[in-house]
């Protein structure tokens, strides 16, 4: 499966915290939170994509006939989000004093970072347009302060300072911002326009406050420090005041607030909101490691050796009981190491397993030997543009072995679509029934093969083009991997246009159905759903959640769920399949009942219905896919915090930090054992069940985004440039 999905994070721990403004707002734009937002996909307005795609290239004579052809300048997306929201980040001027002479509302804030065009204007540092907004009658002025003082900017903070009249918080706020810093010039103008100093809290705040003080990670990888100073408490950079029991709001900026929660009289997680987005952090204490791994009860007789056929093996679910994967292993010593074989190029799609063979897939650029990928929480929409030939390769292994058997070029040439600064020209993980194995390279066509490397048939799938929503010109590669049900070959498209779910014939590659969906690009992976009533297909998606008719491709049912850049795969049970997605604005986890028909949405306030078992809003995966494991669903964040729940109720049963630093790899699970793969290579191993425990640490010494294979005792990694199997010898 994707990890073109690795394209689109959270905001990373590397961004600066100093303002709550900046923290959701100047990442959300120059970075990352901006890759959830999305044109809706119903996008049927041609007159209002004639405008945004004017403003996406800065050209005003486009703009200019887009809005004489009849195009509404305050159309906006399903998020709130217009065509003025976008312009005035950029640095094209024109644009944004053709949209406001033609009467663009200077006040639009958009419904998922509540955000206005003052504010885009700030944090892209577009010292023109701040003016021209401010003139024009923008009224949020007292965080754009905040926002330019935090950033150190004095000629932003002064043209606000002398076009508007700014509230006294919003002043001193600025002031404190600066209070350790050398910006004499932005000092001595703020306390010109009336700032002061802020006054100190009292003794016995201060004291209450001092369990307050310290780190806190959220599942995104976002670090939330809290300390305590003499003008009290200071949440990333910026007082607060106390508004309510254990409630702060900091000063000088309307709409957000820090709720926190304590157990046994001690803070154990803060929320930030918003307006009604959340994000929850959490004090965790560093996991312990065992000097000698827990035993777990069991036989290490392997009585026969899983096939792991596709994307988190049979029926994608990741669980390979029977098969003991090894619990430690130590790389540089051999420990534990079966084999490890280099593959050439750049691919993070995953091994398959059928038998004795194992399968992956590479692009391999003649101008880039070893391709540079960049790893962490970060956030950055950038691509590379690698324009030199490309190799499209199927690489066959022994699995016993390691030995390569065969390799097959399915394509050369440059490639269509660029790729992320985290993803590869290969990201989808081929499947096999055990006869055919199929290869989806996303734009350069889909392949299969028989077992002994001969090219059964090719379908040129034209250009899948899985950008940025918002802004086309960031291509971020595809990710969907193909599933083997009954001798077809199930693709799932989304697509930045005219997505669609289709089948297509083991035998010869015909099209069997193909379904168009209303969708935006999405790097999840269908699902074959064999539950106690029908099987089906299941798809993830950014809109919705469905289930079709893996004969005819029908639709049965749909799910609404409004998470933008959906990445990870339905899980599938026996009684109830869970749907989950991690970016904005809501990061839902939803359990689906089989039988499932017509549109099953939840309506507002409900989280239930004759179809849905449970759900929550909150705590949904970004990047790895959760896995359900006895009787328990497990999820881990981007940071590697896991989440246990109740998979019958939903109920948590803990949240605990397990290490690391980012995942995008999805965990598996073998004979009571939860392996979790870090980016930076190293994987960790969890005991199953109702308290966390951590076994063991692996490190590979070797980047890695490809969730791992489970077969005849080995552990298969992908890593940047090996193949690894890893298992006792």
């Amino acid at each position: 499966m994707l990890v073109a999905a690795c394209v689109v994070r959270e905001l990373g721990s590397g961004s600066r915290l100093w303002s709550t403004n900046v923290i959701l707002y100047r990442s959300s734009i120059a970075v990352l939170f901006l890759v959830g937002l999305a044109i809706p996909a119903s996008a049927g307005d041609s007159k209002r994509d004639a405008i945004w795609s004017a403003v996406r290239s800065g050209d005003v004579q486009a703009l200019q006939k887009a809005i004489d052809d009849g195009g509404d300048v305050n159309a906006k997306n399903e998020y709130g989000v217009s065509a003025l929201w976008i312009a005035a980040g950029k640095p094209k001027f024109e644009v944004v004093e053709l949209l406001v002479s033609k009467g663009a509302d200077v006040n639009a804030r958009d419904d998922i970072w509540y955000q206005t065009p003052l504010s885009s204007a700030v944090s892209g540092l577009q010292l023109k347009t701040v003016k021209l907004l401010i003139k024009s009658g923008a009224k949020d002025v007292d965080a754009a302060l905040v926002t330019a003082a935090g950033m150190g900017n004095s000629a932003i903070a002064q043209a606000i300072l002398d076009s508007s009249k700014v509230g006294q918080d919003a002043l001193d706020a600025g002031l404190f911002l600066l209070s350790s810093g050398s910006n004499k010039e932005l000092k001595e103008a703020l306390e010109k326009a009336g700032a002061k100093a802020l006054p100190p809290a009292s003794e016995e705040d201060l004291k209450a406050w001092a369990s307050l003080a310290g780190t806190y990670d959220s599942d995104g990888g976002q670090k939330m420090t809290i300390a305590v100073k003499p003008v009290g408490l200071v949440i990333n950079g910026r007082v607060v005041r106390r508004v309510g029991p254990d409630v702060y709001a900091p000063i000088g900026t309307p709409g957000t607030s820090y709720h926190i929660e304590r157990k046994g009289g001690e803070p154990s997680r803060i929320t930030l909101k918003r307006f009604s987005a959340e994000y929850s952090f959490y004090r965790f204490k560093d996991p312990v490691v065992p000097s000698v791994p827990t035993v777990i009860a069991g036989g290490n007789k392997i009585e026969t050796p899983l096939n792991w056929p596709s994307f988190r093996g049979p029926d994608g679910t990741g669980v390979a009981d029977g098969q003991h994967p090894p619990i430690r292993w130590d790389v540089k010593t051999g420990e534990s190491v079966r084999w490890k074989t280099a593959i050439p190029g750049l691919g993070h799609s995953c091994p398959v397993v059928w038998g004795d063979r194992v399968f992956v897939t590479t692009a391999v650029s003649s101008g880039q030997p070893d391709p540079k990928i960049r790893i962490g929480n970060y956030g950055d929409v950038a691509s590379v543009n690698d324009t030199s030939k490309h190799s499209w390769q199927v690489v066959c292994l022994d699995r016993d072995t390691g030995k390569v058997l065969w390799t097959k070029t399915a394509f050369e040439g440059v490639p269509k679509i660029k790729r992320h600064l985290k993803g590869s020209q290969a990201n989808c993980t081929p499947a096999t029934d055990g006869r055919h194995v199929v290869a989806c390279f996303g734009s350069e066509g889909l392949y299969c093969y028989d077992f002994e490397g001969k090219l059964l048939w090719n379908r040129d799938l034209s250009t899948l083009d899985s950008s940025f929503a918002l802004d086309r010109e960031y291509e971020w590669g595809f990710g969907n991997s193909p599933v083997l049900y009954d001798g077809r070959c199930i693709l799932q498209c989304d697509l930045s246009r005219d997505s669609f779910i289709a089948a297509f014939s083991l035998e010869d590659g015909s099209k069997l159905w193909s379904t168009p969906r209303d969708e935006i690009p999405s790097w999840s992976s269908p699902v074959v759903w064999r539950n106690a009533k029908r099987t089906e297909i299941v798809t993830n998606a950014a809109q919705y959640a469905r289930g079709y008719d893996a004969n005819t491709g029908a639709e049965l049912w749909r799910l609404a769920k409004k998470s933008e850049v959906t990445v990870p795969t339905p899980v599938l049970g026996k009684e109830l399949a869970y749907i989950s997605s991690g970016n904005r604005p809501i990061q839902p986890i939803i359990a689906v009942r089989p039988g499932a028909a017509g549109d099953i949405s939840l309506k507002e306030n409900q989280e239930t219905n004759d179809s849905i078992a449970w759900s929550k809003l909150r705590g949904g995966p970004y990047m790895p896919t959760p896995i359900l494991y006895g009787e328990h669903l497990y999820t881990c964040s981007n940071s590697g915090i896991v989440a246990c729940y109740e998979a019958s109720t939903g109920r948590e049963v803990y949240k605990e930090r397990m290490g690391g630093t980012s995942y995008t790899a999805s965990p598996v699970a073998a004979d009571g054992r939860l392996y979790f793969t870090s980016e930076q290579g190293e994987i960790r191993v969890v005991k199953a069940g109702r308290a966390f425990e951590l076994l063991a640490v692996n490190d590979l010494g070797d980047y890695c985004l490809a969730t791992p294979a489970i077969s005849n005792g080995s552990l298969f990694v992908r890593s940047q440039h090996f193949l690894w199997a890893l298992g006792t010898k």
